[in-house]
């Protein structure tokens, strides 16, 4: 049965308890923000080096077009997995009111969008240190050949 009113006990514990998701929530946004500017960079480098004339320091700049498509999928990867812990911490924080409106207990459906929520924000994450990883890859090898060539000269 539907209540009429929520107790104000019943209210007040809800909202303590959304504290957390709440900040989860916040920094969710924050990181989609990241890596959405991550991924603008990464494509504008990309139509960059596709649009520029044809010479020899295109065509080099030309073999980083692989890595630079997969960095855009890891990206993009990130994004999905972020977007689906925001998804999921607001209908944690949909159940928890919910469940406080009819009376039932919340605390096992919670536990379980948490978790799943914080899982699918460290899979973010990952998929974000793994561009990371390769993109700092990449800026080793081109500080390498720029030393190279200034050697040389």
């Amino acid at each position: 049965m539907l209540k009429d009113i929520i107790t104000a006990n019943q209210l007040s514990l809800v909202i303590s308890q959304a504290a957390a998701p709440a900040f989860l929530l916040g920094a969710v946004a924050s990181f989609l923000s990241v890596l959405v500017t991550h991924m603008s960079r990464i494509l504008d480098r990309s139509r960059a080096i596709t649009d520029s004339a044809d010479d020899p320091k295109t065509r080099e700049r030309k073999t980083q077009l692989p890595e630079l498509r997969l960095r855009a999928i890891l990206v993009i990867r990130a994004i999905y997995w972020a977007v689906g812990s925001g998804i999921t911490t607001c209908v944690l924080m949909i159940v928890a009111f919910a469940s406080a409106y009819i009376g039932a207990r919340h605390e096992p459906a919670a536990a379980v969008l948490f978790t799943l929520s914080l899982c699918l924000f460290t899979a973010s994450l990952v998929s974000f240190a793994r561009e990371v990883r390769i993109a700092l890859n990449q800026n080793e090898l081109a500080a390498e050949k720029s030393d190279a060539s200034n050697g040389r000269s």
